[in-house]
């Protein structure tokens, strides 16, 4: 009786993500093998002229490389934030103010972008410059810069909700033993915040992707090469009509993520 209430209370989920997810990535994977006019097989073709594009490279490195600079940033700032707020009781009732940027619209934030960059913008006129720092490849950290101030107070209030599930007594019981600040943190707080920090991980990982609108903003569907991504190329190919192309890069996208995903989990899960 149990497992049959289990299942109805689970059939609504299960078929919602069948319809809105499961499908139409069936879909996608198989029009990956297909031309997009005539629905001809053509096997890895799609994949192998997506891989033969010099932009799609470009901006698969450029994602990359924000990736591998953004998300470890993210973490740390975050997390040092978090260790500052849960330590001292009186920077608690700031916490939520951190939570303020993700209320802010794309298109506002991009106004603040060029009040401050741009040639005649204020940090121009502080420096006494003309300098465009949204064209020139300062723009790339600028999009980094973005990231984290977005980014960084939902993370925040991950990292809050691990460091408060760790028992008190497993912390005063490592200060009684006399470890230190650091030794705690590295001996006890760390090693209870693995789980939090996958979550934490996985999450942070799928954000770096949503960055498209604020870019999109600035430079157009062809933005300066160091801030092309492949929210561009997926764009520019959708107004091209290139469903064949988009729909091999979608995958090869998806199985990306998914794998980084599973080592993840599968990394986490040998330490526990």
């Amino acid at each position: 009786m149990q497992k049959r209430a289990a299942a109805c209370f689970l059939l609504p989920g299960l078929a919602g993500v069948s319809v809105f997810v499961l499908l139409p990535f069936a879909n996608v994977f198989l029009s990956s093998f297909r031309t997009s006019l005539t629905k001809q097989f053509v096997g890895l073709k799609n994949y192998l002229s997506i891989f033969q594009n010099s932009a799609f490279r470009l901006a698969a490195g450029n994602t990359a490389r924000f990736i591998a600079l953004g998300v470890p940033l993210l973490l740390l700032f975050s997390l040092g934030l978090a260790l500052v707020i849960n330590s001292a009781a009186r920077w608690d009732k700031y916490k939520y103010l951190y939570l303020l940027p993700m209320a802010v619209p794309a298109a506002t934030m991009v106004l603040v972008w060029r009040m401050l960059f741009e040639r005649q913008g204020f940090l121009n006129h502080f420096l006494g410059t003309h300098t465009d720092f949204l064209g020139e490849g300062s723009a790339f950290y600028i999009l980094v810069g973005s990231y984290l101030w977005k980014n960084l107070g939902y993370t925040l209030v991950l990292w809050l909700a691990g460091l408060r599930s760790i028992p008190r007594d497993i912390l005063d019981a490592a200060k009684v033993d006399g470890a230190g600040g650091v030794t705690c943190f590295l001996r006890v707080t760390l090693p209870n915040l693995k789980g939090s920090m996958y979550t934490i991980l996985v999450v942070s990982l799928l954000n770096s992707f949503k960055v498209f609108r604020e870019v999109y903003l600035v430079g157009g569907a062809y933005p300066q090469e160091d801030i092309y991504l492949l929210q561009h190329i997926f764009n520019n190919w959708y107004t091209n009509l290139d469903f064949d192309k988009m729909a091999a890069g979608a995958v090869l996208s998806v199985l990306v993520l998914g794998g980084i995903s599973l080592l993840l989990q599968r990394l986490w899960d040998r330490e526990e």
